[in-house]
């Protein structure tokens, strides 16, 4: 009894400082619009600053290696996204093993990419983009928001195969890099956040000709998906969650999980993450675990089947 209500103390304890999150992104991508709602959020529960540290590059690994060398006590927690599977899929070698060296601590969303083109691209529809690509065989090009190996690109190179065209991929730090390019006409394509990039389909400054998902986007109803829209088989659905170093006392992943929950419950974060095309996910730590994992496997077939190589 006396160590059950040891357990529930610290549980109650955590956290008594600031905790640091670090966003496998820069400033202003849509994983960083996301992080920065849960973190102010925690940040009024916890009545402890809940301090953004964007390590943005690497397709995430550099943020990723970052948490997994931090001290496992739940004040250093990793945001990431699918880029983590998609990068332990990808890399032949990385400064961390993704199975090993982190806890799982909940999932916190889901949304799809949109494909989106600059206004004056003479291409109005994915079926145009693609014969577009096609008679310029890599004279064409994409960017990705978070680098080699994220979820940007990967979405980008699995389009790349499943529509047969040949067109570059150009790494950035950031989504809003990718759009400042794109917008100068320096990129042809970005398939990249539905936060980052619904603002500017709003204002017209990009056109929107597909989503990633399984179905259409609420955010964007009269946008098809991909797959209807001449891809058949493309679907790409980019998660977030929040990691912590293994070895973190499992109260206190509990405690951040319960606690991650219960804000994704609030009617406001509903309210923002659907004006955003976000969905909230709210796991347990071992349902997040589990989906990690096979999550891993899916994009590793998707590597092999497209054979993209990296090291």
């Amino acid at each position: 009894m006396l160590l059950v209500a040891g357990g529930a103390a610290h549980a109650q304890d955590f956290p008594a400082k600031p905790v640091r999150m670090v966003v496998a992104i820069g400033p202003g991508s849509s994983m960083d619009i996301v992080a920065r709602m849960i973190a102010q959020k925690l940040n009024e529960r916890w009545r402890q600053p809940v301090v953004i540290d964007n390590r943005g590059g690497a397709g995430g690994t550099l943020a990723a290696d970052v948490v997994a060398k931090g001290t496992a006590d739940g004040y250093t927690l990793l945001f990431g996204s699918s880029s983590l599977a998609i990068s332990a899929a990808l890399h032949r070698k990385l400064p961390y093993d993704a199975l090993r060296d982190f806890e799982p601590v909940v999932q916190i969303s889901s949304r799809p990419i949109v494909l989106v083109v600059h206004p004056t691209l003479p291409a109005n529809s994915v079926k145009e983009v693609i014969a577009l690509a096609k008679a310029k065989p890599g004279q064409m090009n994409f960017g990705s928001g978070g680098g080699i190996g994220s979820s940007d690109h990967m979405a980008g190179e699995l389009f790349k195969f499943l529509a047969g065209v040949d067109i570059v991929h150009v790494p950035y730090k950031s989504g809003p890099a990718v759009l400042t390019d794109l917008l100068n006409g320096q990129l042809s394509l970005y398939l990249g956040g539905l936060p980052v990039n619904l603002p500017m389909i709003k204002a017209g400054k990009v056109k929107a000709l597909g989503t990633s998902g399984a179905k259409r986007s609420p955010a964007l109803p009269d946008v098809p998906t991909i797959a209807e829209a001449g891809v058949p088989g493309y679907e790409v659905n980019v998660w977030y969650g929040l990691f912590a170093p293994r070895g973190t006392p499992k109260h206190v992943v509990s405690t951040i999980a319960s606690e991650a929950n219960r804000v994704l419950k609030t009617p406001e974060i509903q309210e923002r993450f659907a004006a955003q095309g976000v969905e909230a996910a709210e796991t347990t730590p071992d349902q997040f675990k589990t989906y990690f994992q096979s999550d891993i496997r899916k994009w590793a077939n998707v590597v092999k089947a497209a054979g993209v190589h990296v090291d």
